[in-house]
């Protein structure tokens, strides 16, 4: 009786939630307008709540090193935690300062080199054409209908540069508007991460409060336990694909070297920046490398694409199981579907916060299924092959 009416309540609960459901794709472009809004508005705070969810997973690992450190010395255990913060912002801010150093000249160096390899293609591409129609004469005709005018080209192109220049400094007022913006909003973001950071068991503690104010105790229970497995599973994504990225930039830079592929540098750096993005940011990198390559030399360009596939097995096969492993716990089908219709949704930012929240998702979902199965007594043999 009590399991009918469990379910029965369910029911209800279903058909309420459909009706919300359709209620709210009728009226999708006033929410969507109204929840662009409050996003605008609550824009700085989001950012710092990712800011300090971030800069909070290599803070708690230095803040328990310290804890061993000053174990018996109570005196700096209100230090423990000011220093943790100094150490994980310096830490953050090196990495930062020496990809920039290395990502920024290697980046201007390759530019000169590819707009001092323009004329070279060029005449590269006239020499193949003449060679072309030296072997097969009956295409002289159809190269003599296009009529290309290389030095023409070569003006408009420079042409649609100087024009491109010219509308950039006429914006420059809407782009110092913008840039003042984006600071201000970035140190408001900054300053509501330090308080996050500095007082999140408080924080913590407040809202738990207020959940079991407001609802029911199991409720209660159960958005606690939300909130740790969703602060578990993020925080083991985040550590795991950051250091699963750092490891296969290395291995470009070090294969590179020593086959004496050109920008392995930038191309270690690019696709350790790139591999966070997961499933198709480490092909991006590919793609611009391989193109980077190709106006050098297009055998190297070929080495480079099978250095690529190459390392991909290693790294799909032993690195990221090893490294990341099951801390995301969700099937490569859906960490797929997730990077997918994150993607589509919200972009490169959508990526990544797509696989740990369907990784929430599937395992709530997992838990909730099982414990339906024991309730009902379904045996294992309904549902798995014979």
């Amino acid at each position: 009786m009590e399991l009918k009416q469990k379910e029965k309540k369910s029911f209800w609960w279903l058909v309420f939630a459909a009706i919300l459901f359709y209620f709210a794709l009728q009226n999708i472009s006033g929410i969507l307008s109204v929840g662009g809004i409050v996003i605008k508005l609550l824009f700085p705070f989001i950012l710092g709540g990712a800011i300090a969810f971030i800069l909070n997973v290599p803070m708690k690992f230095v803040e328990k090193k310290l804890s061993k450190i000053w174990n018996k010395k109570e005196k700096y255990q209100k230090m423990k935690r000011p220093c943790a913060y100094l150490i994980t912002l310096l830490a953050v801010l090196l990495v930062l300062t020496i990809a920039l150093f290395v990502v920024i000249p290697e980046l201007v160096s390759t530019i000169n080199n590819l707009i001092n390899q323009v004329p070279v293609l060029a005449n590269k591409i006239q020499v193949w054409i003449a060679s072309l129609e030296g072997r097969w004469p009956q295409l002289e005709s159809a190269f003599a209908q296009w009529n290309i005018d290389w030095d023409s080209i070569m003006k408009d192109a420079i042409e649609l540069l100087k024009q491109g220049a010219t509308g950039m400094f006429s914006s420059s007022a809407t782009i110092v508007g913008g840039i003042i913006s984006a600071i201000t909003t970035f140190f408001i973001a900054f300053t509501f991460s330090i308080y996050i950071l500095f007082q999140k068991e408080n924080l913590a503690r407040q809202f738990k409060k207020l959940f079991y104010a407001m609802f029911h105790e199991k409720i209660a229970d159960k958005i606690v336990y939300v909130g740790i497995l969703s602060n578990r599973v993020f925080s083991n994504f985040l550590s795991g694909q950051c250091t699963e990225s750092m490891i296969l930039g290395m291995m470009f830079f070090v294969s590179m070297s020593i086959f004496r592929l050109p920008y392995a540098l930038l191309m270690g750096v690019l696709i350790a920046i790139m591999s966070l993005i997961p499933i198709f940011g480490a092909f991006i990198g590919f793609l611009i490398g391989f193109f980077l390559i190709i106006v050098v030399n297009p055998m190297q360009a070929l080495a480079f694409a099978i250095l690529f596939l190459v390392l991909q097995q290693i790294e799909g096969n032993i690195i990221y199981p090893f490294v990341v492993g099951g801390t995301v716990g969700l099937p490569s089908i859906w960490v797929l579907a997730a990077v997918t219709i994150g993607g589509n949704l919200f972009g490169v930012a959508g990526m990544l916060v797509f696989i740990p929240l369907c990784s929430v998702c599937y395992t709530l979902l997992r838990e909730v299924t099982m414990k339906k199965l024991e309730i009902k007594k379904v045996p294992n043999s309904k549902w798995e092959e014979s």
